[in-house]
């Protein structure tokens, strides 16, 4: 399958981004390289491979079924203080943090 400049256009539009015609064109040759690695992938054999069902069971002898934490209920611990939280931000209402928009829907 290969991306054409109409795909690259469509998606630009559904992710609400203005391209010019060289970042268009970069997008377009760059999400073809993406596809033509997957495709590359899709060759492999790996029927002999079996499944992971927990990817950190592969990690550093971790047996199945660890996890990278306790597992711990909201609530159960404290939380950090709100004035503590805010204390840092460079805009706040003292209530919450303020932030600029940064999109705009036309």
């Amino acid at each position: 399958m290969k991306v054409s400049q109409n795909d690259v256009t469509y998606i630009a539009q559904l992710a609400n981004l203005e391209l010019t015609s060289d970042e268009r064109a970069g997008l377009e040759r760059d999400l073809n390289s993406i596809l033509e690695y997957v495709d590359r992938l899709s060759e492999l054999d790996t029927k002999d491979v079996p499944p992971m069902a927990q990817v950190l069971a592969a990690r550093d002898g971790a047996e199945p079924g660890d996890s990278a934490r306790d597992d711990i209920a909201q609530g159960l611990r404290p939380s950090l203080p709100r004035e503590e939280a805010l204390a840092n931000a460079p805009d706040s209402d003292g209530e919450f943090f303020l932030v600029p928009k940064v999109i705009e829907r036309g």
